[in-house]
């Protein structure tokens, strides 16, 4: 069996930064809820979102049982986080996703058309690497998609009217959808262009996961899946399609129920966190799980957790025979 997950581990820093942990003491309790976690899920590869210290993820690395492999992105965002990998099989390659689609650029970002308020690039890049499984070579990507909180001029958190609410609404909704497209273009390129050399006739094992910061049925979401029309828990894996080779399957559905969640937000239950996998691995596909244990319900103030000890988020976990 092989175990891949995603995980936003919440602002890793160690302390003494302002996103950080308060003291030593709770940066290593965490630790230790993080490490015990990725323990108990006993998980080959994990990919992972708000690494904003690469030197605390190899804290984490230390604590875990055997010999295990870390990469990060290059790009981390304005706060210092970035995705990464943490994988008990080594990494082929590594590639960094950050330039947007020169056809979608300039995206706004905020009112004034000047200012550093238009984006070539991914808030966070994303990160590509491959790897050799007993199913054959996946490629893996890891995204951390914009976030539906949203800031205003002045790093507020809080509008100075509902026009200024909807404007930044509009233009983080359009940040996200245009680092979707840049996601799934890379995802593309995977399914068309990657070959795996032990089984050359096969087609690509492809997974597309992280932090996507919206359900499965929003539009940004969707978007990753490429051509409509097929999802599991409906007919269409049954009935393979012409467009089979560039579909990903959203293994949400396969997730019980009453833990289809990953992050509490005000009283609200939502999967924002996901794993996308192509054809191939469907046909190997074992269970689906989020693990919830421990995930409290959030403001929308962030800065209330830096006393937390455990993530805010519950990782994602996909089981492959």
């Amino acid at each position: 069996m092989i175990t891949v997950a995603t995980w936003n581990v919440e602002n890793l820093y160690r302390p003494g930064t302002v996103f950080g942990p308060l003291n030593d003491e709770i940066y290593r309790r965490k630790l230790d809820v993080l490490a015990d976690t990725v323990t108990e899920i006993d998980v080959d590869i994990l990919a992972v979102q708000e690494v904003g210290d690469p030197d605390a993820l190899a804290d984490l690395v230390d604590l875990l049982p055997g010999r295990w492999h870390h990469r990060l992105s290059a790009y981390p965002d304005a706060r210092g986080i970035r995705v990464g990998f943490v994988s008990r099989l080594s990494f082929l390659d590594g590639v960094d996703i950050v330039d947007l689609p020169a056809p979608l650029c300039p995206v706004r970002t905020a009112d004034s058309p000047a200012g550093g308020s238009a984006m070539r690039r991914m808030g966070r890049g994303a990160l590509q690497v491959h790897t050799e499984t007993e199913i054959g070579t996946v490629h893996l990507i890891n995204a951390h998609l914009k976030s539906k909180l949203l800031t205003f001029p002045g790093n507020r958190f809080a509008p100075r009217d509902e026009d200024e609410r909807a404007r930044f609404g509009a233009y983080a909704l359009h940040r996200r959808a245009v680092e979707a497209s840049t996601v799934r273009i890379a995802a593309t390129a995977a399914l068309g262009e990657s070959t795996d050399d032990l089984s050359p006739a096969l087609p690509p094992a492809v997974i597309v996961l992280g932090d996507l910061n919206d359900t499965a049925d929003a539009a940004t979401t969707l978007m990753l899946e490429g051509p409509p029309g097929s999802r599991i828990g409906t007919s269409g894996p049954d009935s393979p399609r012409r467009d089979e080779g560039v579909r990903l399957w959203n293994v949400a559905p396969l997730i019980p129920s009453e833990h289809r969640y990953s992050r509490i937000s005000e009283g609200r239950y939502e999967l924002i966190d996901h794993i996308l996998i192509s054809r191939r691995l469907l046909d190997h596909m074992h269970s689906a799980a989020a693990v919830t244990a421990g995930v409290d319900d959030i403001s929308a103030d962030p800065t209330c957790r830096r006393g937390a000890t455990a993530s805010d988020h519950a990782p994602v976990v996909a089981r492959f025979l």
